[in-house]
């Protein structure tokens, strides 16, 4: 087992490598992509949630072998690191396993305070980041077991204390005025990542969302980044 790979397609966006290091995913979202992508039973996907047999191990032997050092890599895209209520470990020891071979990690979680645990083990070089969609409607919560949206930005607003470099994905965007309110008053962001959604239903003019956002971010003096097939419907608007 080859753990660390080279992301395809969209992901390719986020990074040159990728690793991921659990089976599914607890967090029940439902825009979910991965059950569709990876041809797995939605509910098996959300319910049986386990580290990958030998998942570290296999990482430490794979860092090795291909001596693998200088990168940044990226975990998680198919599960989140810190999945709710399981052991993570795993998360943890390969985050070590990783650092100690002089690469570094750019993080993507909606665990929330869970992933603090491991903010000891990150650097100036290394990236912590959260993802959030927003609601489709107040009364609505596409991510019923992730860690509250504002959890997850005192987790950001925690690791820029303490010197890490910290970005939010807000792929998909569910609600353009959530993504704008933040790009408004995340001053403590280094980086904001954005992308529509996929595989879900949902109405949008997607050429005016983006461009309304990316009117935000520079309004805001936001470092940014929007996400190729957003970029094209906006028209290639710069």
């Amino acid at each position: 087992m080859k753990p660390i790979y080279k992301p395809s397609g969209r992901a390719k966006e986020y990074g040159e490598l990728a690793l991921n290091i659990y089976t599914g995913c607890p967090h029940r979202c439902t825009y979910c992509y991965a059950p569709q992508v990876l041809k797995r039973d939605r509910e098996t996907f959300h319910s049986v949630v386990e580290p990958r047999k030998d998942i570290v191990e296999a990482t430490k032997r794979q860092i090795d072998r291909e001596q693998i050092t200088g990168k940044l890599i990226h975990i998680c895209f198919s599960c989140d690191p810190y999945p709710t209520e399981i052991d993570t470990t795993p998360t943890r020891e390969i985050i070590q396993a990783i650092k100690a071979a002089g690469n570094n990690v750019q993080i993507l979680t909606k665990g929330g305070v869970r992933a603090e645990r491991d903010f000891d083990l990150l650097d100036a070089e290394d990236w912590f980041g959260v993802s959030i969609a927003g609601h489709y409607a107040m009364n609505k919560n596409p991510e019923p077991n992730a860690a509250i949206v504002k959890e997850r930005v005192q987790s950001l607003e925690r690791a820029k204390k303490r010197g890490i470099k910290t970005w939010i994905s807000y792929e998909p965007i569910l609600n353009a005025h959530v993504v704008i309110k933040g790009i408004a008053e995340y001053d403590f962001v280094d980086m904001f990542k954005i992308g529509k959604l996929h595989y879900v239903k949902h109405k949008a003019d997607w050429g005016k969302v983006g461009r309304e956002i990316e009117r935000k971010c520079i309004e805001y003096g936001r470092n940014y980044y929007i996400k190729d097939d957003l970029r094209k419907a906006m028209g290639g608007a710069t």
